[in-house]
Order: C-alpha cells, then structure tokens, then sequence
C-alpha cells in the first residue's frame, strides 16, 4: 500500500511539473484595437536600429516546435523624461525566417508561412497581399511587480488587436533598448487559422496550436 501511495505521488509530482513548464510563457489576450499614443513636441525620438533589432518566433504542435525570427523595417519610439510615451514599428513579413531546420525542409516552411505556394496563400501570414505587419505603442503602464507592460496595436494580415506583454526598457546616452519577455498570442484572433483544432474539426495530432510564442528586442538610436 505504502508503495502504491509513493507511486502515485510521484505521478502527480511529474503531472505538475510538466503542466508548469508549458505555463511558463505569459499569454497574451487580445483585444480591441485602442487609439494610438501621442507624444509631446518636446518629445525625444529614437530611430530604430533595424540590423540590431528582431523579432523572435516560436511556433508549436504535438511532435515538436519550429522557431526563427522576422525583421523590422522601420520604426520610431518616443520619450519624455526619459520614459516611453509612444512609437510605431513596421515589419517585414517577407524577412520571416525558419532557424531549426535547413534545405529543402527550411525552404519548403517559409514558403508555406510567407504563403508563396500556390493553393496555400492564405493558410499563414500572406506576405504578397500583406507585406508588411505593425505595431503602435498604446499605453506603458508598471503592474504589482514593478515591471513595465507595454500595450499597443498589433497588425497581422489586415487586422488589428490591442496586446500587452512586459518589456524592460534602458536608455543610456543616444542610445533606448527595449526588450520583451517573451510572450504568447492566439494566432487565430488574426485570422491564422491552418491546422487549428478550435477552427476545424477531426485533425487529430496533426494540429498547431494556436498559441505563438513572440519575444521582441529593439535597439534605436537618437
């Protein structure tokens, strides 16, 4: 009896342990898109670094991940007092790139995310009808922990959701870096629908789920 109790123990033990380590990324929940906010003309303005910057994905489903990253094209933040007030960033869909696989298997997934095949435009991110993504700071607030939560418009495939995720923001000298824990979105609340089980029905394990992982870093430049 005493071994079956020890037995069982150890299950639980390890059904927690597992269920804590897919808990680990905050999840982000979307919502409405909010205005946009507006600097002071006393305002200090950052040019973002665009070679010294990047966006990481991370991507998953039930027989392993994928991951790589997306590059900015452009983008502008602003300070007052040295506190983040407002910005907007643009991204480049086309600059998705796949960093866990190579050859024809790392081809063949951009391809299908940049949706360049023929048939399956839609089933990712459409880069030829949506080129770009962006995002608008809405707000930069601090929560109970003393961290700054940065919340702003996200623009995927022509539609637009109000997030927000911790960042650590530095400024030293010229110089303003911002860096994001990482962070989870619901990719179908901007229409990324492709092997969703809470969009289309009997797909057994051959679904991804609808939780990205994303994690942004910034370096800009007065």
């Amino acid at each position: 009896m005493k071994n079956r109790v020890i037995t069982l123990l150890s299950i639980l033990a390890i059904a927690t342990a597992q269920v804590s380590c897919k808990s680990d990324t905050k999840k982000t929940e979307a919502t409405e898109a909010e205005p946009v906010a507006v600097s002071e003309v006393t305002a200090v303005k950052y040019k973002i670094d665009t070679t010294n910057s990047v966006i990481e994905w991370k991507g998953f489903k039930p027989t392993g991940t994928h991951n790589g990253t997306v590059k900015i094209d452009m983008g502008v933040l602003t300070t007052e007092d040295g506190t983040l007030t407002s910005g907007t960033v643009v991204i480049d869909m086309n600059s998705i790139t796949a960093l866990d696989v190579e050859g024809d298997q790392k081809t063949n997934l951009e391809a299908h995310l940049k949706g360049t095949v023929k048939g399956k435009e839609g089933d990712f991110f459409n880069v030829t009808e949506f080129p770009s993504a962006g995002f608008e700071v809405t707000d930069v607030s601090t929560d109970e922990a003393g961290k700054h939560v940065l919340s702003g418009n996200l623009s995927l495939k022509g539609i637009k959701k109000n997030v927000s995720f911790p960042v650590v923001i530095t400024t030293t000298g010229n110089e303003l870096t911002l860096v994001s824990e990482p962070f989870t979105i619901d990719r179908t609340q901007w229409g990324i629908n492709y092997g969703s089980k809470s969009i289309f029905d009997n797909l057994g394990d051959k679904f991804i789920n609808d939780g990205m992982e994303l994690k942004i870093s910034v370096k800009a430049t007065k």
